[in-house]
């Protein structure tokens, strides 16, 4: 069976050097290559580098999926804006990791599709999408983190060799605010790791509301001024040299926490197990079906009485309905033809209520024999059933 797997790098803080450049395109002749990015796809073979090497020294970004299942997201931030003490808690094994190296901290999302799964040729990915990430967590929003966890229960629940007393022991880490107004990225995160939406739903119930990001530009351009001239012009040459992380996001990070304080996840509020969650989704899974399995009775129901509305119309105005299939038929077209055969079956069912399939048959042999002629047309009829009986 043939693979593909894609493998794409950004560098967001600063562009690689021409060296690291040189360094990065020995690993493939095939990749598109420039100072910020690298992409690459597989039909066949794989990657030559290490990953995590790559992301610990040059890039901020990395997305990797492959045919089978395999789902790879990772992301490096400045140790100063997200310390590794906040995203312990929801690291869970095959769903996030997290490493400090050299002042990063290096997180890990990943997904493995479940062994036996079909290989899926039609789902793809880019990195653009998850890229935002990384400014949110900047920001102290740590709900990428979060659904990650999420997304490690959804595939513990699945596992069949669990100890329920596990997932009684088993607590939820802290719950950041906005759990139930995902931003556009954080969904595009819940899909690539497969978080089951009922489960989220369920965990939302004990999310607060999210602080809003706008900026007021008066108040941070205020804040600004106030900073000591010798930070700002730190910050302004490592900028223009790009030795250091864009200030942008650990700035407005700063602002706000001067502004409104830091906005931490929930301590105070009860800790769920992973069996309360699981429960609770299960209960809206089975109210979600319930309510579905309505929703297309009542569509049946409507669609049946609309159709009984139809055939008393037809029943009412049968002869006009016969001169119409003639008209129908006279104009030797396919899209003309089509429609005649679906008001010839409408007839035939109306002529079986009122009980008089005699007249039915006895009129479509007149109709057959008179343009028996139009092999178009009879070929329609006859894959229509409507032959003589």
């Amino acid at each position: 069976m043939s693979e593909y797997q894609y493998y794409e790098f950004q560098a967001i803080d600063r562009p690689l050097t021409k060296d690291e450049l040189e360094g990065v395109r020995k690993l493939s002749s095939r990749a598109r290559i420039s100072a910020t990015h690298f992409v690459n796809e597989y039909h066949y073979g794989n990657f030559r580098g290490d990953e995590r090497k790559l992301m610990e020294q040059l890039y901020d970004a990395h997305l990797h999926f492959a045919s089978w299942g395999s789902r790879r997201l990772m992301l490096r931030l400045p140790t100063t804006v997200l310390p590794a003490r906040r995203a312990e808690p929801y690291c869970a094994e095959d769903a996030l990791t997290c490493r400090t190296r050299k002042g990063h901290l290096l997180l890990d999302f990943s997904y493995e599709a479940e062994d036996g799964g079909e290989w899926d040729f039609e789902t793809s990915f880019t990195l653009a999408p998850f890229t935002t990430l990384r400014t949110e967590l900047d920001a102290g929003d740590l709900r990428p983190l979060y659904l990650a966890w999420l997304s490690a229960l959804t595939r513990w629940e699945l596992e069949e060799d669990v100890d329920e007393d596990e997932y009684t022991h088993a607590i939820e880490p802290p719950v950041p605010a906005g759990l139930a107004h995902l931003t556009g990225p954080q969904r595009a995160l819940a899909d690539f790791l497969h978080v089951d939406p009922h489960l989220l739903t369920a965990a939302a119930r004990a999310s607060g509301t999210a602080p809003s990001q706008a900026i007021d530009k008066d108040s941070l351009a205020a804040w600004i001024r106030a900073l000591p001239p010798h930070e700002k012009d730190t910050l302004l040459l490592d900028a223009a040299l790009g030795t250091a992380p864009q200030p942008g996001p650990a700035l407005l990070a700063r602002h706000r926490a001067a502004s409104h304080g830091t906005v931490e996840p929930s301590t105070t509020a009860r800790r769920r197990s992973a069996a309360e969650l699981l429960d609770a989704a299960h209960e809206l899974r089975t109210e979600h079906t319930r309510q579905q399995e309505q929703a297309r009775a009542q569509a049946r129901r409507a669609e049946q009485s609309a159709r009984e509305s139809h055939l008393d119309h037809l029943a009412e105005n049968a002869e006009q309905a016969w001169q119409d299939i003639a008209h129908l038929i006279g104009q030797k077209q396919p899209g003309p033809y089509d429609t005649a055969i679906t008001l010839l079956k409408d007839l035939r069912e109306v002529h079986d209520r009122v009980g008089t399939p005699e007249e039915f048959t006895r009129r479509l042999h007149d109709l057959r024999e008179q343009h028996r002629g139009k092999p178009s047309l009879m070929r329609r009829l006859t894959d229509a059933g409507l032959t003589a009986r």
